[in-house]
Parts: C-alpha cells; sequence; structure tokens
C-alpha cells in the first residue's frame, strides 16, 4: 500500500511522496498546451530528484529538455541520462571551473546574463577549442501579466536591461569563442490566469523580434519563459491551458514566420508546474502547547524541511489536512486555530500561523499537498543538523524507491595554506 498512514508507518516522518503518474500527466498537460514546434526545458531546480528527472526525458513523445544552474545540476540531469547536447545553463555567476566542467560535458547552450558573463564563457570556450551557442537574458523594460512574481522591469542582476541591448549590439557579436544565438527571457512565475500569461507571452514574443531586427542577428533560438501556474503547498488543482497552444501559434506567426521550420526554433521553460501536484509532505505532530492564549502544533518538519520558500515569505501559510490518524486525536472534533511550527531551535521555524485544524494530538499525522517542488532542496536541511526527510517515490501503488539526502563533511589535511 502507498497511502499516507502506511507510507509514514512504513518510514516514519517527515517524508515526501513523489507521485511519477502525476509528473507525467503534467508533462504531458503543458506539452498539449504548447505548439508541437515548441521545446519544453525541465528547470531542475524545482526538484532535482533523480526519479523525477528521469520521468522528464520518459516514454516516446516529447521529452523535456532540462535548465540547469550549478555543475551539481549538471551531474544530476547527466546521471539521469540527458546529454550535455540537451542542457541549457543559466546564472549570474557562472565561474571559469564550471563553465569548463559544463563545456566538457558537452553543454553548448549557455544563457548570458551580461557582457561580462558572456566574456567568461567565450574565453572558456577557447581554451576547449569550441563556440558556445549564448542566449542573451533581457530583463524587459515592462510587463504584461499579473503575477505572483515578477522577474523583469527592476534593476536585476539577472539579464541584460532590454533598452542597453541595441547599443551593445557590435561588442556582444565580436566575443571569440561564442555565437549569438538567440534571447532568453523569463520575466516572471506564477502567472494569475490563462489570459495574462498569454498577454505575457505576446509581449515577450513582440520584444523578442523587435531586439531581433535592432541587433541585426538572425535568431536561431528564443527561449520565452514561462510563468505557468501550479498550487504550492496549498489546496488546489494545477490549471490545464485550453486557449494558449493557438495563441503562442497566431504571436509566433507573426512575428517569427519561420518558426515551424525552426527559424528560429522555440523553447518554453517550466518548473512547479510540472511537479508540484505529485508531492506530498508527511509530517508527524510531535507535542501540543499552548502559550498566553495561542496554541502551538510543533511539527517534526519546519523549515528545514519544507522552508526554503516560507523563509523567504513565498509560502506562508501552508495548507495542511488531518490525514487518518495512528494516534489518540479525534479528527471529526472542533476547528481549533493553531500555529504550525516546526522542531527547530529558532522563531522562525513557522509554517503557519491561525491555521484551522481538528484537535490534535501528538503522534497525529498531517499532509501538506502540491509539495512536489522546492522541497528539500530549497530549503535549510544542515540547519542545526537534523536528519533529512525521507523522499518516497510511487507509480500508483507501487513503491519506486526510497532515498535521503546524506549531509557528508570532507577534509584535507596537511596542506599549506
Amino acid at each position: 500500500m502507498t497511502g499516507p498512514t502506511e507510507l509514514a508507518k512504513r518510514f516514519g516522518t517527515p517524508s515526501y511522496v513523489y507521485d511519477l503518474d502525476r509528473v507525467a500527466a503534467a508533462r504531458a498537460d503543458l506539452f498539449a498546451a504548447l505548439p508541437d514546434e515548441v521545446e519544453l526545458f525541465y528547470a531542475a531546480k524545482a526538484n532535482p530528484h533523480p526519479e523525477i528527472l528521469r520521468e522528464m526525458r520518459a516514454g516516446d513523445g516529447r521529452v523535456c529538455r532540462a535548465e540547469i544552474s550549478s555543475t551539481g545540476e549538471l551531474a544530476a540531469v547527466l546521471q539521469a541520462g540527458f546529454r550535455g547536447a540537451d542542457v541549457l545553463y543559466t546564472g549570474p555567476g557562472k565561474t571559469e571551473e564550471e563553465l569548463a566542467e559544463a563545456l566538457t560535458a558537452g553543454v553548448r547552450l549557455f544563457s548570458v546574463e551580461s557582457t561580462g558573463d558572456l566574456r567568461r564563457i567565450g574565453e572558456s570556450a577557447v581554451r576547449l577549442g569550441t563556440v558556445a551557442d549564448c542566449l542573451l537574458r533581457v530583463n524587459n523594460a515592462t510587463g504584461a501579466a499579473a503575477t505572483g512574481i515578477r522577474m523583469t522591469g527592476v534593476p536585476s542582476q539577472f539579464g541584460f536591461d532590454s533598452e542597453t541591448l541595441p547599443a551593445l549590439a557590435a561588442e556582444l557579436r565580436d566575443v571569440p569563442g561564442t555565437t549569438i544565438a538567440g534571447l532568453h527571457f523569463f520575466p516572471l512565475s506564477n502567472a494569475k490566469d490563462e489570459a495574462s500569461l498569454i498577454a505575457e507571452f505576446r509581449h515577450t514574443i513582440a520584444t523578442a523580434a523587435a531586439l531581433q531586427d535592432q541587433l541585426g542577428v538572425r535568431f536561431r533560438f528564443v527561449d520565452i519563459g514561462g510563468g505557468f501556474a501550479a498550487p504550492y503547498a496549498v489546496r488546489g488543482e494545477r490549471p490545464v491551458y485550453g486557449e494558449l497552444r493557438e495563441a503562442l501559434s497566431g504571436a509566433l506567426d507573426e512575428h517569427f514566420p519561420g518558426w515551424r521550420e525552426g527559424a528560429p526554433r522555440i523553447a518554453c521553460e517550466s518548473g512547479r508546474y510540472l511537479v508540484s501536484d505529485s508531492g506530498t509532505l508527511l509530517v508527524g505532530v510531535v507535542n501540543v502547547k499552548e502559550s498566553r492564549g495561542r496554541r502551538f502544533l510543533i511539527l517534526d518538519a519546519g523549515i528545514n524541511t519544507f522552508g526554503g520558500m516560507s523563509g523567504l515569505g513565498r509560502i506562508l501559510p501552508v495548507s495542511v489536512e488531518p490525514n487518518e490518524t495512528y494516534g489518540n486525536s479525534d479528527t471529526g472534533s472542533d476547528v481549533v486555530p493553531a500555529g504550525l511550527v516546526g522542531p527547530l531551535c529558532t522563531p522562525g521555524d513557522v509554517l503557519g500561523r491561525d491555521v484551522a485544524l481538528p484537535d490534535l494530538a501528538a503522534g497525529d499525522l498531517l499532509t501538506v499537498p502540491n509539495a512536489g517542488s522546492y522541497g528539500p532542496t530549497a530549503s535549510l536541511l544542515m540547519f542545526l543538523g537534523r536528519p533529512a526527510p525521507a523522499e518516497l517515490v510511487v507509480r500508483g501503488e507501487e513503491l519506486v524507491s526510497v532515498s535521503r539526502i546524506e549531509h557528508l563533511r570532507t577534509y584535507e589535511h596537511g596542506q599549506a595554506l
């Protein structure tokens, strides 16, 4: 059995449960919402679990490429079966060492954040006797969508300010070891609705066409970003986009008439949409405490387990649901507001405030829905040295794998400083 109670009894809590059938469904839904010619990158940062990565390239139909931002993610996607040629390497702080590692592994497509970033990529490519295809990441001056997280239009470490690119064109075209293959956009995350998402894509595509003319470069590749929404640690259903395919096709036909023949190739990218609803976090109640008129449920999971985004104020409060109990509480009892706090010795270890729950007791089991993205690897795993949560991968009723991230400190003795 792979139900929450059975898994919690067998493997303990906190534990993440990832359902590969739901990953496959999300991937199929997103590909169905995109024109057939559009490629899709999976943002490995959302969940780099090996089984999740393998699922992104499984099957006989359309499969994802990989978007990464570190050599750690590079190693993970290569181990999962991606080739270097399948990878887009992004990030504002690429070092000479990691560029050499990526280029040696066959990565040739890089998102470029600045002139210095482009030069560093070129120098690394020249040393290895190769040429890197570079996508200029654009920090657009304006946007069109309502969104929870706007990634452009403000001073940023990400991308070239769009208004500065035309004046830089000659300099950017003349960096040894590189070719300007196209553009990379990522203007927003979690668009409010489909209309907002479509508006943002139309704005991005029009901007890309204008910049192609201004730069005097025929683009071979344009990544128009993402913004696909999905509930994260709250109740809700992942949306299915019914109008996006036609809207994207129309905008691309207008601004890039050759796109259907690959001139340029078009890509989107997604992380949370593809994995968020595949995951459930199982959490145990350790203690119940009253303090000056307030009630606290002390859990065995906190910001070290599911806290990277929470610590940034991004997901407070999470939604929790009482599961079939293996403790002593009555989950049908009256609702009592409670603070949800973790086990860490810091007042910042809070997952929710005044959350309405039954009168639970130590030993009860709670579940956090839609927790498949930004989980363990986006959390403060090493803070206070507590063990990482178990990660349980299922496919329907089959338990595919059980794993846990382990921390290991390495030493080098006797080295002269």
